[in-house]
C-alpha cells in the first residue's frame, strides 16, 4: 500500500513540475544554422528547464520578421537586429518591445572581396565594382562604412545583384568585392571553391562601424509582468553561449537534430567565425556578455541618423534596457 501511495506522490511532484514550467515561445531571426546551436545546446543541457522554462524556438526569414512577432506579443522573446529594431520604434513608438540582451556584440555587416582581385583595405575599394543586393542589411550601412573610411564613393561601381548570384559572381571575378553577412558570405566563397587565404573580410565594426548587431528581444508588458522568466531565459541563454564557445563542435549536434539536413562541419565553422568575430570579443570578455557601452550606442544612433532620417531619436534607453541582466553581464569563460 504504502509504495503505492509513495509512487502516486512521486507522481504528483513531477506532474507539477511539468505544469510549474513556464511556456516561453522563442522566434530566432533566421534558419537553424550554425549560431543558433547555442540555443538548442540551452534546451538539451536542461538550462532551460533549471529556470522552469519550457522554450520551444521558432525559425525566422529576417529581423524584420522577428521583431513584430515580439511586439505584438505572439512571442515573449525574439532575436533580431537592433538597427532593425531601432528604426521600427521609431516608427512605431508605441510598440512594447526592446532589446534586453546584446549577443552579437559586432554585427556581422561586412564587404567581402579577394586579394587576388586587389581588395585588401577599404580604400581599395575604389576603382573596383562592388556587388552588392539592394535589400542586403550590410549595404544599408555601406554609406557609414564609407563615410568612416574616406571613400570615394564615386570611384567605386555598384553592381545590383541578388542573393543567390551574389558570392558567385565574386567567384567568377565578375566584381571585386561584395556586401553581406561576414560568416555567411565568407563560407559561401570556400564552397564555391575559392581559398580561404584568397579571401578578405573588412567586418564593417572593425573599421569605423560602431553599430550594435543581433540582441535577444523582449516583449516590454510581458517582461515587466513576468521579470523572473525573462532574467531565467536570458541566463540559460549565456549558459549555451558559454557552453558553444568553450567547445563548438559539441554544440553542433544539438542544431543537427533540428536539422538534420544541415551539414555539420559547415554548421560548426559558420558557428566558429561567428564566436570569433561577433561575440567573444574584446569588449565582451573584459565587460561581461550582454551589456552595451553608452557612448559607443550615442555613437551608433549618430551614425544610424546619418543614413536614416528619424521622426524622433531617442537615447539608449528607447531601445534597450540591462533590467534583466546581472550587473556586469555573464561571463562567456
Amino acid at each position: 500500500m504504502y509504495p503505492k501511495i509513495a509512487a502516486a506522490a512521486a507522481g504528483l511532484l513531477l506532474a507539477g513540475s511539468a505544469w510549474a514550467q513556464t511556456d516561453v515561445p522563442f522566434a530566432l531571426d533566421w534558419k537553424f544554422e550554425g549560431p543558433a546551436a547555442p540555443y538548442f545546446v540551452a534546451i538539451d543541457k536542461g538550462y532551460f528547464e533549471e529556470a522552469d522554462l519550457s522554450v520551444e524556438i521558432s525559425a525566422g526569414s529576417g529581423s524584420l520578421d522577428a521583431i513584430p512577432k515580439v511586439a505584438t506579443g505572439a512571442f515573449p522573446v525574439g532575436f533580431a537586429d537592433i538597427n532593425s529594431l531601432i528604426k521600427f520604434l521609431d516608427q512605431n513608438p508605441d510598440a512594447p518591445v526592446k532589446a534586453a540582451m546584446m549577443i552579437y556584440d559586432k554585427p556581422p555587416f561586412a564587404v567581402i572581396g579577394r586579394k587576388s582581385l586587389g581588395v585588401e583595405t577599404p580604400k581599395d575599394l575604389e576603382g573596383k565594382v562592388l556587388g552588392a543586393p539592394p535589400p542586403d542589411g550590410a549595404w544599408a550601412q555601406f554609406p557609414i562604412f564609407a563615410a568612416e573610411n574616406d571613400l570615394d564613393t564615386d570611384a567605386i561601381t555598384v553592381e545590383p545583384v541578388g542573393f543567390p548570384t551574389r558570392e558567385p559572381m565574386l567567384a567568377q571575378g565578375n566584381v571585386a568585392a561584395i556586401t553581406g553577412f561576414s560568416f555567411s558570405s565568407y563560407l559561401n566563397l570556400v564552397r564555391l571553391g575559392i581559398e580561404e587565404e584568397d579571401i578578405t573580410t573588412l567586418l564593417m565594426a572593425d573599421h569605423g562601424v560602431d553599430l550594435y548587431g543581433n540582441a535577444i528581444i523582449v516583449n516590454t508588458e510581458y517582461a515587466a509582468a513576468n521579470p523572473e522568466v525573462i532574467e531565467g531565459f536570458l541566463s540559460a541563454v549565456a549558459k549555451g553561449w558559454a557552453d558553444a564557445v568553450a567547445d563548438p563542435a559539441a554544440a553542433i549536434p544539438s542544431l543537427i537534430e533540428r536539422n538534420p539536413a544541415a551539414d555539420a562541419a559547415l554548421e560548426q565553422r559558420r558557428l566558429e567565425l561567428s564566436i570569433a568575430a561577433n561575440v567573444a570579443t574584446d569588449f565582451t570578455l573584459e565587460n561581461g556578455f550582454g551589456p552595451v557601452d553608452a557612448d559607443r550606442f550615442a555613437s551608433a544612433l549618430d551614425q544610424i541618423a546619418t543614413i536614416y532620417t528619424f521622426q524622433s531619436m531617442g537615447d539608449m534607453s528607447t531601445y534597450f534596457t540591462d533590467a534583466y541582466l546581472p550587473e556586469g553581464g555573464f561571463a562567456l569563460k
